[in-house]
């Protein structure tokens, strides 16, 4: 990663107004600030390193116990122009893309080539927007900044120093800071352009920061990074009506599908690049993923094994596997995870972010004073609500992505509606009493 870095300013230097001219992207700068907060905190990435073996131990031996995690996300709008202040279903949609990657919903899934089948699978990881705040009161779980800072991008991250990206978390320095990172996933969404020669060119799509072990670490040892993803405005969400310039110098624009955010938080899960961030000698410390030479170049090209393998589920040697969101191929030929990954992720959620995934998407206190019960669970052309002690007066179904798709108030005891009209999914069921939730319940439509 850091060669690549390097490369890219030694392009722009010389050959100057090219670079302004032709994009050219840092895909993900993760492994990057992993550098940059070793420079800050020696020994961080050590401790990475060391959080990510235990994750991989602690998959084989209880990594899928739980059945289901639910992680309540915050998005942080951070603009400066309109364009960039993207509308609410930008966000509804990008929700919506991250559950169906992360649960193999996706409408590509079925393109993963054969040979790739016996290692791929649903990580049972869904993503809700937060009903409330940290302080408890009602959010659609977006926020919105409008800042005097026209980019949180700067030459200086070529050389080492995220400062000016990272201040996008800082209500202090342009930005928003952080709600309570232990339960909340933090997304920033801004713009990290580079102005050359008097030209805006898109150098990053986004970084996360991985688990770190974080209960080996002293109160303040990583405060120069805050824990979370960011991302460049133009490739959040696949509905975004804001071009990503095609980085290939052909001219055109990308094709987005909200992939940048599922391999950022993938990152954020403790996944590594595919490649392992080298050559072949390297590894993503991923069992059932084949290595590569490099990383894909936004492309899809499919004849590429370049590096031999011997991986018992896949028959010895595979083909690189530019499926997989953790590589950097085009977004419409990345497709899936793999069970190795999937072991990993789930692993750092019970043990390295255990307050994220505990069930709670809503940020609510009190989930339950009453007692009542909804069925059936999974349901799919109905779901009856029944109270048996205590008292509610209004009932809402809330999809993963934040929005209300039933409301209704009870005048009685129970109450039956009809469900066929609603999407299939993972929907919160959730009951008011004078306006105070007194009972929240998951629930899947099949």
């Amino acid at each position: 990663m850091l060669k690549k870095i390097t490369s890219l300013l030694t392009v722009g230097l010389v050959t100057g107004v090219s670079f302004a001219q032709t994009p050219h992207y840092i895909h993900c700068a993760s492994d990057h600030a992993i550098s940059y907060q070793e420079e800050l905190t020696p020994g961080y990435r050590s401790i990475v390193n060391s959080a990510f073996d235990y994750a991989k131990e602690r998959a084989i031996v209880n990594g899928q116990q739980k059945n289901s995690y639910t992680i309540p996300v915050v998005v942080h709008i951070v603009y400066n122009t309109p364009e960039q202040n993207l509308h609410d279903t930008v966000v509804f949609n990008q929700i919506a893309n991250l559950n169906k990657d992360f649960n193999r919903q996706n409408d590509d899934a079925g393109n993963v080539r054969p040979v790739f089948n016996p290692v791929v699978g649903s990580a049972d990881i869904h993503f809700q927007l937060a009903q409330y705040d940290p302080d408890g009161n009602p959010t659609n779980g977006i926020t919105r900044t409008q800042t005097s800072t026209t980019s949180f991008g700067s030459f200086n991250f070529f050389l080492g120093d995220m400062s000016v990206t990272e201040s996008v978390k800082s209500s202090t320095d342009g930005g928003i800071s952080p709600w309570n990172q232990d339960e909340y996933l933090n997304i920033w969404v801004c713009n990290m352009s580079i102005s050359f020669m008097g030209q805006e060119t898109t150098a990053l799509l986004g970084y996360a920061t991985p688990p770190d072990g974080l209960s080996h670490w002293p109160a303040g040892s990583t405060e120069g990074m805050k824990d979370g993803v960011v991302i460049q405005y133009q490739a959040f969400g696949s509905n975004n009506p804001n071009p990503l310039p095609d980085p290939s110098g052909n001219g055109g624009n990308m094709e987005v599908l909200g992939r940048t955010v599922t391999h950022e938080v993938g990152h954020y899960l403790g996944l590594r690049h595919i490649w392992g961030d080298g050559d072949c000698a390297e590894q993503d410390g991923v069992d059932d993923t084949p290595n590569a030479a490099a990383q894909s170049d936004f492309d899809c090209n499919t004849s590429k094994n370049t590096c031999v393998d011997n991986i018992t589920e896949l028959g010895g040697d595979a083909p690189d596997m530019i499926e997989n969101f953790m590589d950097y191929s085009a977004e419409s030929c990345q497709n899936s995870f793999t069970l190795g990954q999937i072991g990993i992720m789930r692993s750092v959620l019970e043990n390295f972010r255990p307050d994220l995934g505990d069930g709670n998407p809503l940020g609510i206190t009190t989930q339950k004073s009453i007692d009542a019960s909804v069925f059936p669970n999974p349901f799919k052309n109905e779901i009856t609500v029944s109270i048996e002690t205590g008292k509610a007066d209004h009932i809402r179904l809330i999809s993963t992505e934040g929005r209300v798709v039933f409301t209704s108030d009870i005048s009685e005891g129970s109450l039956s509606f009809q469900t066929e009209n609603i999407e299939t999914g993972m929907y919160i069921v959730q009951l008011t009493y004078q306006s105070d939730i007194v009972f929240t319940q998951k629930l899947i439509k099949h």
